[in-house]
């Protein structure tokens, strides 16, 4: 039974026009983008959690974030690494500004810092973020497509219907089931290509909220150790 089924859609696939052809060639492509961008971000996703709670567990054994050493600075391909580097830098430098102009104050130097981890925290929000608008296009687009080649295909079917009676010959449903089905088969694809997209942009969109949820709540605890350290 599989084997007829493998063979009527692949025959169905050549009694399909170009243009229904080119559909579901398009269709298979964006299937593979699609199904590239959620492991590729599935797997990235989990190696920065991972990393993030390793760099946070060395951090917390650290007594003194303003006087760590300089190698928690380095490692900014980490997110809570890169809020880190910037938070402690924007201090620096805010400490070094206020002295120069006279106006050195705990309050100037936690609002720079504060700045300074908004920046940080928005770049790796983004940096989360990335590619997902491409899994949505897909799993928008890939429809739409499908109903397309559907569309057109039909209009063909009973176009070739048409031109039938004109000459005088007899439409039936076997002249007409061949072109309806062969239509049929660009909906199918869509669908294919859009019902594993839709799941797979569900849980990609979860895990990259708990992972900026995570990462609004370590900029606030990392602006909290260092505001007590600045007093």
């Amino acid at each position: 039974m599989p084997p007829l089924l493998a063979v009527n859609i692949v025959r169905i696939f050549h009694d399909t026009d170009a243009v229904g052809q080119t559909i579901v060639g398009g269709l298979a492509v964006f299937s593979l983008i699609a199904w590239t961008i959620m492991f590729g971000k599935f797997f990235e996703l989990r190696k920065l959690r991972a990393l993030n709670q390793a760099y946070e567990r060395a951090l917390r054994q650290e007594r003194s974030l303003l006087d760590g050493p300089e190698t928690l600075r380095q490692h900014r391909h980490i997110p809570y690494g890169d809020l880190f580097a910037d938070a402690v830098e924007a201090y620096a430098r805010a400490a070094a500004i206020g002295q120069e102009r006279g106006t050195d104050t705990a309050r100037f130097r936690l609002e720079h810092t504060e700045n300074a981890l908004q920046r940080a925290l928005a770049r790796q929000t983004l940096r989360y973020e990335s590619s997902m608008i491409f899994l949505a296009s897909i799993v928008s687009g890939a429809p739409f497509l499908g109903l397309l080649g559907t569309v057109w295909g039909v209009m063909v079917a009973f176009d070739g219907v048409a031109g039938g009676a004109a000459t005088h010959q007899a439409a039936s449903i076997q002249t007409l089931a061949p072109g309806v089905s062969a239509a049929l088969t660009t909906t199918i694809a869509g669908l294919v290509v859009a019902i594993p997209s839709v799941f797979g942009y569900n849980i990609l969109l979860a895990s990259t909220k708990r992972l900026v949820t995570e990462l609004e709540n370590y900029a606030s605890s990392l602006a909290d150790r260092l505001e007590l350290e600045s007093k």
